[in-house]
């Protein structure tokens, strides 16, 4: 059971189990282009709806640097345009709704689970995102590093954020991601994303990266072993198989990259 700092139950009782009613596959981080990583969450997505692969746990690999913007959110209002192009910093929007998010290749750590609606039955939005998350807080724990889940979707700590999820619903699948910050280049974070002082006061401290606490500072693991214990804490409660992407999904992902992910079209669109 995972609860919060102040031992609020996030979700109901008795679901836990619910993990492993599902013939989980999980697939180890590989460096993708960040549209070929979104463009690969709606393949995966649909297909798992569709009932073509079985549930899925994939750790994403970046290989270049980006900001991805949420469905909703339009990129002049939230990305200093020219600073981003200035430092070669793509900029790709998801399917899944949420706020903007700053990677760096070696500084980000993310997953994407596709799932069956049954995982989430008769849960809200808020219960599910604690829900699905659940693992990863435990496994942060196990790490000692005293982490809970803040309403609605960010992962948190006494030593600051550490990330935060989102999902879509779509395709008879439900998409759940997060983005964890293992570690960030100082001055870089307000330099491209343009982060209002409201929300800075709202929060009670001085700057956008005074919230953040990343897992290098708190663990002073390398990244690579974070992983590793995430995956092997995933498939502990799960049984998960080691899974990979066929040859088909790729392809499939790469054509939509072109048609979509890729494109100035989707990328600029206004909400």
């Amino acid at each position: 059971m995972t609860i919060n700092k102040h031992d609020v139950r996030l979700y109901p009782e008795g679901i836990e189990s619910r993990w492993r009613d599902l013939d989980w596959e999980i697939v180890g981080p590989a460096p993708q282009r960040p549209a070929m990583n979104l463009a690969l969450d709606e393949v995966l997505t649909r297909r798992v709806g569709h009932g073509d692969r079985a549930p899925l746990l994939r750790f994403w690999g970046w290989a270049e640097p980006c900001v991805v913007i949420g469905r909703f959110q339009s990129v002049s209002n939230e990305i200093h345009l020219d600073r981003a192009n200035e430092l070669g910093i793509q900029i790709v929007r998801r399917v899944s709704g949420g706020g903007a998010m700053l990677i760096e290749p070696e500084s980000a750590i993310t997953y994407s689970a596709y799932l069956p609606p049954s995982m989430v039955e008769d849960l809200s939005f808020q219960e599910s995102y604690a829900f699905l998350d659940s693992w990863i807080i435990d496994a942060l724990r196990r790490l000692g590093i005293d982490a809970w889940y803040e309403p609605l979707n960010d992962i948190t700590s006494a030593g600051g954020k550490i990330g935060g999820a989102a999902q879509a619903r779509k395709d008879q699948a439900v998409l759940h991601h997060t983005t964890m910050a293992y570690d960030m280049t100082e001055g870089l974070l307000t330099q491209v994303l343009r982060i209002g002082m409201e929300k800075i006061r709202d929060k009670g401290i001085r700057s956008a990266e005074a919230r953040v606490g990343p897992l290098r500072q708190q663990t002073q693991m390398p990244r690579d072993e974070i992983i590793d214990h995430l995956y092997d804490s995933f498939v502990e409660l799960t049984g998960a198989s080691p899974g990979a992407l066929g040859d088909a999904e790729i392809a499939e992902a790469e054509a939509l990259v072109d048609e979509k992910f890729g494109n100035d079209e989707w990328t600029f669109l206004l909400p």
